[in-house]
């Protein structure tokens, strides 16, 4: 986790500055990574099929959250019933389609800001307090978790982890869009060789790292909390998240620990995040789509009317294709890891495109400061080691 976290901020950056400096997206950048094929870069066509395999992790968002609505107030049967799950699935899927079609989600995004804060603030506030509860846990326990040792049989568990946890590939490349529509790169301007300019870039790729490292801390810090929790409440009564039952599991966490009321506070707790995330996916993705159909000539991504009406169908469209996955699978656990796989395999691309456009598209004059320099080799070392590895592991070629 901490890994995880910690290494692949250095490569989002990388991308980001690239984005700020040429004024394009990420796919754009990737396309330009031989050799190509067709259209497409081989870079392109393996972001398409790491999205089909997140396509089971946003279904398993959805239905997370459709389990920790139906929970709270189930309208079909039992809490954890087919009917249930799937009304919730569709009333939460359509909500975060209106919302965004509608221009209102900022006053949504306000109240879930909020909730997530607070939700973070208790768990936090839960995982420093363990100690003096029954579930209790001391240094020599936290020295064998930080230990680099992976039990038999979970290598491909621990590459969706890594997958998952900190910020992804998929986001990596989604940033670079609002890099763009935040104003980073427009106000930054076009590249005309003035002194001006290149200051205004300094200030801006600035103000992204404070962004991404801002994140990091609250990512490390958040998904640290949940891990120590799990394995201190979770782990030793032999209680595992599995299938739909996941959110009243997880919600043991809570109970366990702060008494039967808590259970509510993690229900709205994680609405609001789960809820956030599926926002932000389907704001996101949409865009990439309609970018990578540029690309493919099928739309002209450069006329913004073409492509503002592109997004707003892919809007619809595909959140309910990730509804109907959950539909299918009925196992968020399951379908998040599948995603998580996916984009750790594609993560590994993603460190190849960055090198080759730091050397294409990033002057001297951006390139440096060793200190960072020197963190993405780390980091893309890391990931690369984790990366082949997991692969290797997966198809045969090693043994745990």
């Amino acid at each position: 986790v901490v890994v995880s976290t910690a290494v692949k901020v250095w490569v989002q950056m990388e991308l980001a500055r690239w984005t700020i400096l040429n004024g394009r997206t990420a796919l754009e950048g990737y396309r330009e990574v031989g050799p190509r094929i067709g259209r497409l870069s081989w870079i392109n066509w393996l972001w398409i099929g790491m999205d089909f395999a997140k396509m089971f992790q946003r279904g398993g968002i959805i239905g997370g959250t459709a389990a920790a609505c139906s929970v709270l107030w189930p309208v079909i049967g039992d809490p954890l019933s087919w009917g249930s799950l799937a009304l919730w699935a569709v009333v939460v899927t359509l909500a975060a389609v209106c919302l965004l079609q509608s221009g209102k989600y900022s006053l949504v995004e306000r109240a879930c800001l909020v909730s997530v804060v607070v939700f973070t603030l208790v768990t936090v506030s839960l995982a420093v307090g363990l100690p003096g509860t029954e579930f209790g846990y001391g240094g020599s326990e936290l020295g064998s978790g930080f230990g680099f040792e992976i039990p038999a049989g979970t290598v491909g568990i621990a590459l969706a982890v890594f997958g998952i946890t900190g910020v992804g590939a998929d986001e990596m490349t989604t940033y670079t869009y609002w890099c763009l529509e935040k104003g980073y790169a427009r106000w930054t301007g076009p590249d005309d060789g003035s002194e001006e300019r290149a200051r205004r870039a300094e200030g801006w790729i600035k103000v992204m790292r404070l962004d991404a490292l801002a994140g990091l801390a609250v990512c490390v810090l958040c998904t640290l909390s949940f891990y120590v929790i799990g394995a201190a409440v979770l782990h030793p009564q032999g209680l595992v998240p599995e299938g739909n039952e996941m959110i009243t599991t997880l919600s043991r966490i809570y109970t366990d620990t702060m008494g039967p009321w808590a259970e509510y506070l993690f229900l709205v707790g994680a609405v609001a995040v789960l809820f956030s995330t599926l926002i932000g996916s389907t704001a996101s993705v949409p865009r990439l789509w309609t970018n990578t159909l540029g690309l493919l000539g099928v739309v002209d991504w450069t006329d913004v009317r073409t492509r503002t009406r592109t997004i707003r169908i892919l809007t619809w469209c595909l959140p309910l294709v990730w509804t109907a996955f959950f539909l299918w699978v009925q196992s968020p656990v399951l379908m998040v890891q599948i995603g998580g796989i996916g984009g750790g395999v594609f993560l590994l691309a993603v460190v190849v495109a960055v090198w080759r456009l730091r050397h294409t598209g990033v002057p001297a004059r951006f390139r440096t400061n060793p200190w960072l320099t020197g963190a993405l080799v780390v980091s893309s070392a890391a990931i690369l080691c984790v990366g082949v590895y997991g692969v290797l592991e997966t198809v045969g070629v090693v043994t745990e």
